[in-house]
Protein backbone atom coordinates (compact mmCIF):
# COMPACT_ATOMS: atom_id res chain seq x y z
CA UNK A 1 0.00 0.00 0.00
CA UNK A 2 1.27 3.23 -0.96
CA UNK A 3 -0.16 6.93 -0.63
CA UNK A 4 0.88 10.23 -2.09
CA UNK A 5 1.08 13.53 -0.27
CA UNK A 6 1.72 16.51 -2.34
CA UNK A 7 2.84 20.05 -0.05
CA UNK A 8 2.07 23.04 -1.47
CA UNK A 9 4.13 25.96 -0.39
CA UNK A 10 3.30 29.75 -1.33
CA UNK A 11 6.67 31.30 0.16
CA UNK A 12 8.00 34.13 -1.40
CA UNK A 13 11.05 34.19 0.15
CA UNK A 14 14.22 31.60 0.23
CA UNK A 15 14.90 30.72 3.11
CA UNK A 16 11.49 30.85 3.70
CA UNK A 17 9.20 30.17 7.29
CA UNK A 18 6.34 29.26 4.71
CA UNK A 19 8.60 26.41 3.28
CA UNK A 20 9.77 25.53 6.52
CA UNK A 21 6.38 25.35 7.89
CA UNK A 22 5.12 23.05 4.62
CA UNK A 23 8.20 21.06 4.67
CA UNK A 24 7.33 20.18 8.65
CA UNK A 25 3.76 19.62 8.29
CA UNK A 26 4.36 17.27 5.42
CA UNK A 27 6.87 15.48 7.33
CA UNK A 28 5.23 14.92 10.14
CA UNK A 29 1.84 12.88 8.17
CA UNK A 30 4.47 11.17 6.02
CA UNK A 31 6.19 10.02 9.52
CA UNK A 32 2.68 8.57 10.55
CA UNK A 33 1.96 7.23 7.35
CA UNK A 34 5.10 5.04 7.78
CA UNK A 35 4.55 3.97 11.01
CA UNK A 36 1.84 2.56 9.98
CA UNK A 37 3.51 0.57 7.23
CA UNK A 38 2.69 2.86 4.35
CA UNK A 39 4.65 3.77 1.65
CA UNK A 40 4.60 7.31 0.81
CA UNK A 41 5.59 9.69 -1.97
CA UNK A 42 6.35 13.17 -1.01
CA UNK A 43 5.93 16.01 -3.56
CA UNK A 44 6.51 19.42 -2.61
CA UNK A 45 5.28 22.25 -5.16
CA UNK A 46 7.15 25.59 -4.69
CA UNK A 47 4.45 28.20 -6.03
CA UNK A 48 7.47 31.11 -6.54
CA UNK A 49 8.98 28.47 -8.92
CA UNK A 50 5.87 28.32 -10.71
CA UNK A 51 4.70 32.20 -10.37
CA UNK A 52 5.38 33.36 -13.66
CA UNK A 53 3.35 30.37 -15.35
CA UNK A 54 0.64 30.82 -13.27
CA UNK A 55 0.02 34.52 -14.72
CA UNK A 56 0.26 33.44 -17.46
CA UNK A 57 -2.27 30.85 -17.19
CA UNK A 58 -4.73 33.01 -15.78
CA UNK A 59 -4.06 35.28 -18.85
CA UNK A 60 -4.71 32.39 -21.49
CA UNK A 61 -6.29 29.68 -19.88
CA UNK A 62 -3.51 27.36 -20.52
CA UNK A 63 -1.06 25.95 -18.27
CA UNK A 64 2.45 25.55 -19.57
CA UNK A 65 4.42 22.21 -18.81
CA UNK A 66 5.82 22.84 -15.30
CA UNK A 67 2.69 24.32 -14.06
CA UNK A 68 0.72 21.45 -15.25
CA UNK A 69 2.92 18.76 -13.74
CA UNK A 70 1.83 20.74 -10.51
CA UNK A 71 -1.46 20.65 -11.05
CA UNK A 72 -1.46 16.55 -11.88
CA UNK A 73 0.48 15.59 -8.87
CA UNK A 74 -2.24 17.58 -6.90
CA UNK A 75 -4.87 15.62 -8.67
CA UNK A 76 -3.86 12.48 -8.45
CA UNK A 77 -2.79 13.24 -4.35
CA UNK A 78 -4.16 11.29 -1.77
CA UNK A 79 -3.52 13.99 0.69
CA UNK A 80 -2.24 17.49 0.42
CA UNK A 81 -0.83 20.19 3.10
CA UNK A 82 -1.32 23.76 1.72
CA UNK A 83 0.23 26.59 3.09
CA UNK A 84 0.18 30.07 2.68
CA UNK A 85 2.07 33.16 4.01
CA UNK A 86 -0.34 36.23 5.15
CA UNK A 87 -0.93 39.49 3.12
CA UNK A 88 -3.42 41.86 4.23
CA UNK A 89 -4.62 39.59 6.49
CA UNK A 90 -5.56 36.81 3.86
CA UNK A 91 -3.88 34.18 1.64
CA UNK A 92 -1.43 35.67 -0.46
CA UNK A 93 -2.33 36.54 -4.31
CA UNK A 94 0.02 34.01 -5.33
CA UNK A 95 -1.68 31.23 -3.09
CA UNK A 96 -5.13 32.41 -4.37
CA UNK A 97 -4.02 32.29 -7.85
CA UNK A 98 -2.25 29.05 -8.59
CA UNK A 99 -5.56 27.46 -6.77
CA UNK A 100 -7.75 29.85 -9.83
CA UNK A 101 -6.00 27.99 -12.41
CA UNK A 102 -6.18 24.50 -10.57
CA UNK A 103 -9.56 22.26 -12.11
CA UNK A 104 -12.21 22.99 -9.74
CA UNK A 105 -12.58 18.86 -9.07
CA UNK A 106 -8.72 18.28 -8.53
CA UNK A 107 -9.48 18.31 -4.75
CA UNK A 108 -13.03 17.16 -4.58
CA UNK A 109 -12.78 15.01 -1.87
CA UNK A 110 -8.84 15.15 -1.32
CA UNK A 111 -7.75 15.51 2.32
CA UNK A 112 -6.06 18.97 3.38
CA UNK A 113 -4.13 19.99 5.54
CA UNK A 114 -3.90 24.39 6.00
CA UNK A 115 -1.04 26.48 7.36
CA UNK A 116 -0.12 29.65 7.42
CA UNK A 117 2.76 32.32 8.39
CA UNK A 118 2.81 35.67 9.23
CA UNK A 119 5.35 37.71 11.47
CA UNK A 120 2.55 38.30 14.42
CA UNK A 121 -0.28 35.99 15.70
CA UNK A 122 -3.10 38.81 15.46
CA UNK A 123 -3.23 37.50 11.67
CA UNK A 124 -3.91 33.67 13.15
CA UNK A 125 -7.95 33.89 12.07
CA UNK A 126 -6.92 33.59 8.24
CA UNK A 127 -7.25 30.10 8.65
CA UNK A 128 -11.03 30.13 9.46
CA UNK A 129 -11.83 32.96 7.78
CA UNK A 130 -10.17 32.90 4.57
CA UNK A 131 -8.03 29.60 3.98
CA UNK A 132 -10.99 26.90 5.23
CA UNK A 133 -14.22 29.02 2.78
CA UNK A 134 -11.30 28.77 0.00
CA UNK A 135 -10.89 24.80 0.07
CA UNK A 136 -14.55 24.32 1.06
CA UNK A 137 -15.46 25.87 -2.34
CA UNK A 138 -13.03 23.15 -3.90
CA UNK A 139 -14.85 20.49 -1.96
CA UNK A 140 -11.75 19.42 -0.47
CA UNK A 141 -11.91 17.47 2.99
CA UNK A 142 -10.38 19.73 5.56
CA UNK A 143 -8.64 17.66 8.72
CA UNK A 144 -9.79 19.91 12.01
CA UNK A 145 -6.16 20.97 13.23
CA UNK A 146 -4.63 23.93 10.79
CA UNK A 147 -1.35 25.03 12.03
CA UNK A 148 -0.74 28.78 12.08
CA UNK A 149 3.22 29.93 13.13
CA UNK A 150 3.91 33.64 13.62
CA UNK A 151 7.53 34.76 13.98
CA UNK A 152 7.47 34.08 17.52
CA UNK A 153 6.60 30.75 17.35
CA UNK A 154 9.28 29.16 15.62
CA UNK A 155 11.67 29.92 19.21
CA UNK A 156 9.10 27.90 20.68
CA UNK A 157 9.17 24.55 19.41
CA UNK A 158 7.38 23.23 22.78
CA UNK A 159 3.91 24.72 21.40
CA UNK A 160 4.50 24.59 17.61
CA UNK A 161 5.70 20.58 17.89
CA UNK A 162 2.88 19.22 19.14
CA UNK A 163 0.37 21.12 17.31
CA UNK A 164 2.11 20.30 13.44
CA UNK A 165 2.68 16.57 14.61
CA UNK A 166 -1.45 16.29 15.95
CA UNK A 167 -1.79 17.78 12.25
CA UNK A 168 0.03 15.77 10.77
CA UNK A 169 -1.77 12.51 12.33
CA UNK A 170 -4.68 14.23 11.45
CA UNK A 171 -4.53 14.40 7.79
CA UNK A 172 -2.65 10.44 7.67
CA UNK A 173 -5.78 9.34 9.22
CA UNK A 174 -8.10 11.13 6.96
CA UNK A 175 -5.77 9.61 3.80
CA UNK A 176 -5.74 6.14 5.36
CA UNK A 177 -9.78 6.50 5.88
CA UNK A 178 -10.54 6.41 1.84
CA UNK A 179 -9.39 4.55 -0.99
CA UNK A 180 -6.26 5.55 -2.58
CA UNK A 181 -6.77 7.85 -5.98
CA UNK A 182 -7.17 5.47 -9.03
CA UNK A 183 -8.60 2.52 -7.25
CA UNK A 184 -11.90 1.19 -9.10
CA UNK A 185 -15.20 1.87 -7.22
CA UNK A 186 -18.00 -0.27 -8.86
CA UNK A 187 -20.96 2.14 -8.84
CA UNK A 188 -23.72 0.88 -6.00
CA UNK A 189 -21.26 -1.11 -4.18
CA UNK A 190 -21.56 1.41 -0.62
CA UNK A 191 -25.20 1.37 -1.19
CA UNK A 192 -27.19 -0.94 0.82
CA UNK A 193 -29.08 -3.82 -0.81
CA UNK A 194 -33.18 -3.16 -1.58
CA UNK A 195 -34.37 -5.52 1.91
CA UNK A 196 -32.33 -3.31 4.16
CA UNK A 197 -34.09 -0.33 2.96
CA UNK A 198 -37.29 -2.05 2.93
CA UNK A 199 -37.25 -2.66 6.55
CA UNK A 200 -35.66 1.22 7.23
Amino acid sequence: MSRRLVVVSGGLSDPSSTRLLADRLGEAAADTLRSRGVEVDVRTVELRAVAHEITNAMLTGFAADELADAQAALAAADGVVAVTPVFSASYSGLFKSFFDVLDRDALSRTPVLLGATAGTGRHSLVLDHALRPLFGYLRASVVPTAVFAASDDWGNDADLGPRIERAGAELADAVLARPEKGDPVAFGDDLPDFETLLRG
